[in-house]
């Protein structure tokens, strides 16, 4: 599924216009990103975590020359599933027993 595939589900679903279902995915990925770009963890209980990990500096090799290199410490975003996320799709999208939709 792609970002217009997924404005159309959510059009659908929400009663909204594309439009708007357009503009609601975009803000809702920009408040994500800027409060990752802050430093900051977002959580959607039952969905997942959006947070940024550190990585630290290392020695790598180039695969062709076998030289040793440097790789710098870095940022990086991360994302870990919630528990409804897993079993939802372990249950192969199914609908659960008690899930809450």
């Amino acid at each position: 599924m792609n970002k217009e595939e997924l404005v159309k589900i959510v059009s659908e679903k929400a009663r909204i216009t594309q439009k708007d279902a357009h503009e609601l995915i975009g803000t809702t990925l920009d408040c994500i990103t800027h409060a990752l770009s802050k430093g900051d963890k977002v959580t959607l209980v039952g969905f997942g975590t959006f947070q940024v990990r550190e990585r630290a500096a290392r020695e790598g090799r180039n695969p062709r020359t076998g030289a040793v290199l440097h790789i710098a410490a870095k940022k990086t975003p991360a994302f870990a599933p919630g528990k409804l996320l897993k079993e939802r799709v372990i249950a192969g999208g199914r609908k659960l027993v008690g899930s809450r939709r």
